[in-house]
């Protein structure tokens, strides 16, 4: 009897657990799967973008273009949907998914561990960083980076950013010149008045492009790597399970390595892109 009474302890046990299982299922399950069901439904997928150059612009037809462009709209069209874009100040950008008026960030998002608290990121989809030009004429005797790191070394950087910050770090025997835009940077660099400009990617990059007697770009990896991923709200397994997918299936076929080198390493696009 004794046994009986254990065994039927056990069985209500883990009726009792079952439904709690179940009902965890119940709760959960529509959640996560409400953002992807609703983008179905509706036949819209709504992105939140920044102006960002080349993440986002606007071409000479009024028409935004871009990474994050392309990446939305292969995705939207690959769910069997049309992308409603959103053009967001950055500091609007979560705010506005929280508030749920768009249903993603495609926007070159870093992930960090503080936004993480707020959304739940995909895997990455893509890399950057920040990187390093030189001017060919003034470093072609250097032969590491560690050459930057003297006195007689002009380095530039502008005011305010990461990537003055991290130089500072990284090179604190170097004497900086600290500027308060990119174009005066750029000037100071093919003009021959510095050594060096640490900037965000893709910017040494095109520096680089433009002008290739001049500026190089010597590293082979940024000096800092950062990773970008798409964001959603919480709660929402089932949509961050098909954007893992889709990333993996986007890089296996190397749609998204083309993606990125066309706005990131080459100048191709830019005819067709307004200049402001």
């Amino acid at each position: 009897m004794k046994h009986c009474r254990t065994f039927g302890f056990i069985v209500l046990i883990a009726f009792l657990l079952g439904m709690g299982m179940g009902s965890g299922r119940a709760d959960n399950g529509p959640e996560s799967a409400e953002a992807l069901q609703r983008i179905q439904t509706t036949g819209e997928l709504r992105v939140g973008v920044s102006l960002f150059t080349p993440w986002t612009m606007t071409n000479t037809q009024g028409e935004l273009v871009g990474f994050e462009i392309d990446v939305a709209k292969q995705l939207a069209k690959d769910i069997g949907v049309k992308p409603i874009f959103m053009v967001l100040d950055w500091k609007e950008m979560l705010p506005a998914l929280l508030q749920q008026r768009i249903d993603i960030i495609i926007a070159g998002m870093v992930i960090t561990p503080e936004r993480a608290l707020l959304v739940n990121f995909s895997t990455p989809y893509a890399n950057s960083g920040i990187g390093l030009a030189t001017n060919l004429q003034l470093t072609k005797d250097f032969t590491g980076i560690k050459d930057l790191n003297r006195p007689s070394v002009k380095v530039t950087c502008v005011a305010g950013t990461v990537s003055a910050e991290l130089a500072q770090r990284l090179l604190p025997k170097a004497t900086f010149q600290i500027v308060k835009t990119s174009q005066e940077a750029i000037r100071a660099l093919t003009a021959g008045e510095v050594h060096a400009y640490i900037a965000s990617d893709p910017l040494p990059t095109y520096l680089a492009l433009e002008h290739p007697e001049k500026v190089d770009t010597p590293l082979s990896k940024p000096l800092i790597a950062t990773r970008a991923a798409f964001a959603v709200n919480k709660g929402q397994a089932d949509f961050v399970n098909f954007l893992n997918a889709w990333i993996t299936a986007k890089e296996a076929d190397t749609w998204l390595t083309s993606a990125q080198a066309y706005w990131f390493e080459s100048l191709e696009w830019r005819p067709d892109v307004v200049k402001k």
